[in-house]
């Protein structure tokens, strides 16, 4: 196995993926990543092919890829154009000729064209008188609305009315609660983050900058169903809606901002991948906090 091929195998490893996974995330064969892990590049089709092979591999596994090419040039030679020594040979101008039967082809076909072109410019100009027709219409229209609303008479108060009292203003709805972002635990290598409140709505959010990124999102957990696998590319966002717990696993965590309704998980700003989950705090956790204070206040009346 060549150096540049065991660089990949272990990055692909630590991100916890199959040639499988790496095949269709980046529509190369099994076979050739096969070649490129163990270092046999006979079997792929030329450089060229190995270059783009090689980038596409890196961007899956989170890896920089002008850099891996950079270091590992003696393994994978840049494309070198070749040059033929022949010396080019002027190549004599055809004869142009042209029958009266094609001039005349030609001649019709451009009066045809200027005909079209000035049925076109009548169009759009009939078309555009419609609508300033149309519009001054609906001008003419508002404008006499207006005039009505402004004309009927004001509602006066009933004076037979107990107290004449008039009508209470809307009571103003109370504040919506804001999102708590709160670290519970660390299992192996999967930060454990709960939200709250309960019953309300949540929005994931993950957008990458810097350049493209792997990222996984799974519900339920890491071997849950899998939501998204892929590289996200530089400017890109991606959002999930938090009804129950959420996976996600980024391959560069520098270049990858994990948010919950504008709060930004805490994720190392590393060069390295991340995983963290999520879990909506549940309705029920709620009311036995709530039930429990109300148990421990009534002791204390008792008391």
């Amino acid at each position: 196995m060549s150096d540049l091929g065991a660089l990949l195998r272990k990055a692909r490893e630590e991100h916890g993926l199959s040639l499988e996974d790496i095949q269709e995330t980046t529509k190369i064969r099994k076979r050739y990543l096969e070649a490129i892990e163990s270092g046999d590049h006979s079997i792929l089709p030329g450089s060229f092919y190995l270059r783009a092979f090689v980038k596409n591999y890196c961007e899956a596994v989170g890896l920089d890829p002008d850099e891996v090419l950079r270091l590992y040039q003696h393994e994978v030679p840049a494309v070198v154009a070749e040059q033929n020594n022949v010396e080019p040979v002027a190549a004599r101008a055809p004869r142009r000729v042209q029958s009266r039967s094609s001039e005349r082809f030609g001649r019709l076909g451009f009066n045809l064209l200027m005909w079209l072109f000035l049925i076109l410019i009548v169009v759009v100009v009939w078309i555009y008188f419609v609508n300033q027709k149309g519009d001054d219409s609906k001008q003419i229209d508002d404008t006499k609305m207006t005039d009505r609303a402004s004309q009927a008479p004001a509602s006066t108060p009933d004076p037979n009315s107990a107290g004449g009292s008039t009508t209470p203003p809307p009571s103003t709805p109370p504040p919506a609660a804001e999102t708590t972002l709160t670290f519970t635990t660390k299992q192996g290598k999967v930060d454990h983050y709960d939200v709250a409140p309960a019953n309300v709505p949540h929005k994931l959010e993950i957008k990458v900058s810097g350049g493209p990124s792997w990222t996984e999102v799974r519900k339920g957990g890491s071997t849950g169903e899998k939501l998204y696998s892929g590289t996200i590319q530089d400017g890109e966002t991606k959002s999930y809606d938090i009804t129950e717990p959420l996976y996600v696993n980024v391959g560069r965590a520098d270049l990858t901002v994990i948010s919950v309704d504008g709060i930004v998980v805490n994720d190392g700003d590393l060069a390295r991948s991340k995983k963290v989950q999520l879990n909506p705090v549940k309705v029920e956790d709620t009311a036995g906090g709530n039930a429990g204070d109300a148990a421990g206040g009534d002791e204390g009346a008792q008391q």
